[in-house]
C-alpha cells in the first residue's frame, strides 16, 4: 500500500503589525501600560534618561512578526512573534530558499539549515526568533494538513488540566483572579545605591504582607542585578519567602549563577527567557546552578528546538516553565511532563484582568479562567488560532521593497524612465 503524497510548501509570506496592541511583541503597548511605565529594573536602568519608560530605550523597536506558510493543497499556517521588518528582511533573503517546495514534515531538516545556514551572524537573538516564528507557522499548517492540535503531535496530553500563575503588577489582582502565584518585577537595581535596596525591600515585603505568608511570590529581575546586589536583598527578603528569584543576572553569566546558589543553596534561581537553543540551555543545564529553566518558544528557536531543550532538562529532573508566548506555550507545556504549569504575562494596561496574551490578533485565543484552562480547549487543527479578519497586519513586502524616493544609480541613468512597480 503506497503512502498517499503529501502537501509541499507552496510559498511563505510575513507581515508586521500596524499600531499597538497586537501580535507576539509583548510590549508594543500604549503608553501607560505597566509593563513599559512603572519602574522595573533592567539593563538601562542605569542610564537616569532611560529609568522612566521601558519603551524610551527601544524594548519594542523590532515589533511584531506573523508568518504565513501555504501548502500546496491550499493549507496555511500562521504564527506570531518578534522581529518586525529586520525579522521579515531575513526570511525573505535569506531563509525562505530552504522552505519553497520543502517537505513541511522535515522539521528538524529544515531548522538545521536555516539554523546552519545563519551561523555566521546568528546563533542568538533576532535570527533565532525569526527561525522560531518560521518553525512555528510550521507545526500551525501539519496540524491543519492533519487535522490534529499540536499537543497530539508532540506526545499528547499528560493532564486534564494547565495551571497558571501570573506575571504583572499586583499579586492581590493575581489571587483574586484565581492564579496560583504571582511574580513581580522588581523596581530597582544597582546603580538606584542603598536607597533603592531599601525600596526594593519595602516593596517586596508590602506585596508579601498583602497576599500572606503561604502565597507563592515570585521576582523578576530582567537581566538587572549583580552577585554582590543579588546576595544582599535575598538574604534580606529571607524571611518572606519568595519562590523564586529570576533572571537576577546577564544571561552570559553563568559563573555568576554558580556563586549564586553557592551562597544560597536554599533559594530557587531561574533563567532562560534571553537564552536560545540547546547549545545556550546545555550549559544552564549541565551546572545544576538553576532550578527552573525559562525559555521563550517564540525566541529560542521554535518549538522543533524547544523539545530537545525539554529532553536535555528531562535527563536532569529539572522543569521547564516557559516565558509567556500564550497558546505556543500552552500545547508544549500540556505534552511535557517536566513542565509543570505556565506563566501568563498579564495583558491588560492595568494588570489587574487577563486579557489575550496576543491582543486582538486572533478571534479565539484561550485565555486562563480561575488561573486554569482545561485541554480540551485545545482541541482544535494546529495551534486552533483563528486570524482576525480585521487584524492589522502589514505585508512585509511593502516594507522590504519600496520605491525609492531617490535613484542611487548614477546620474545619467537617474533620467531614465522608471519602471512602474
Amino acid at each position: 500500500m503506497s503512502l498517499k503524497p503529501f502537501p509541499t510548501i507552496k510559498f511563505i509570506k510575513s507581515y508586521v503589525t500596524e499600531g499597538v496592541g497586537s501580535g507576539g511583541d509583548y510590549h508594543n503597548v500604549a503608553g501607560g501600560h505597566w509593563l513599559v511605565d512603572t519602574p522595573i529594573a533592567n539593563p538601562m536602568s542605569r542610564y537616569e534618561q532611560y529609568k522612566h519608560s521601558r519603551t524610551s530605550w527601544g524594548i519594542n523597536v523590532l515589533g511584531s512578526l506573523c508568518v504565513e506558510i501555504e501548502a500546496s493543497d491550499g493549507t496555511t499556517g500562521f504564527a506570531t512573534g518578534f522581529g518586525g521588518p529586520p525579522a521579515a528582511w531575513i526570511i525573505h533573503s535569506h531563509l525562505e530558499r530552504f522552505l519553497i517546495g520543502a517537505d513541511p514534515r522535515n522539521l528538524n531538516l529544515l531548522w538545521d539549515q536555516m539554523f546552519r545556514a545563519t551561523m555566521f551572524y546568528g546563533r542568538k537573538g533576532l535570527p533565532i526568533a525569526t527561525i522560531s516564528v518560521i518553525d512555528l507557522a510550521l507545526w500551525d499548517l501539519l496540524g491543519k494538513i492533519r487535522g490534529e492540535p499540536v499537543y497530539k503531535m508532540i506526545g499528547g496530553a499528560t493532564r486534564d488540566k494547565l495551571s497558571f500563575y501570573c506575571t504583572g503588577p499586583e499579586p492581590v489582582a493575581a489571587k483574586e483572579m484565581g492564579f496560583f502565584g504571582a511574580k513581580v518585577p522588581l523596581p530597582y537595581g544597582p546603580d538606584d545605591g542603598h536607597e533603592g535596596l531599601k525600596k526594593n525591600i519595602e516593596f517586596l515585603r508590602r506585596h508579601r504582607e498583602s497576599v500572606g505568608p503561604d502565597y507563592p511570590l515570585m521576582v523578576d529581575c530582567y537581566m538587572a542585578l549583580t552577585v554582590p546586589y543579588t546576595i544582599q536583598l535575598a538574604t534580606a527578603t529571607l524571611d518572606l519567602n519568595i519562590n523564586w528569584w529570576e533572571e537576577v543576572l546577564h544571561p552570559d553569566d553563568f559563573d555568576g549563577f554558580e556563586k549564586l546558589k553557592q551562597a544560597l543553596p536554599q533559594l530557587k534561581f531561574t533563567t532562560g527567557e534571553h537564552e536560545y537553543t540547546r547549545y545556550g540551555f546545555r550549559k544552564l543545564i549541565e551546572g545544576r546552578n538553576i532550578d527552573i529553566l525559562q525559555p521563550d518558544v517564540t525566541w529560542v528557536g521554535g518549538l522543533t528546538e524547544l523539545l530537545k531543550i525539554t529532553a536535555q532538562a528531562a535527563a536532569y529532573d529539572l522543569p521547564v516553565v516557559p516565558h509567556a508566548s500564550g497558546p505556543y506555550s500552552y500545547h508544549y507545556v500540556v505534552s511535557q511532563s517536566n513542565c509543570p504549569f505556565q506563566e501568563y504575562l498579564a495583558n491588560s494596561p492595568d494588570g489587574k484582568s487577563v486579557h489575550p496574551v496576543f491582543g486582538d490578533l486572533f478571534l479565539d485565543e484561550p485565555i486562563p479562567t480561575n488561573g486554569w484552562i482545561n485541554v480540551s480547549i485545545l482541541d482544535k487543527p494546529g495551534f486552533g488560532l483563528t486570524l482576525n479578519p480585521k487584524a492589522r497586519l502589514v505585508e512585509a513586502s511593502r516594507l522590504l521593497n519600496p520605491a525609492p524616493a531617490k535613484s542611487l544609480t548614477a546620474p545619467e541613468v537617474e533620467k531614465q524612465t522608471p519602471t512602474a512597480s
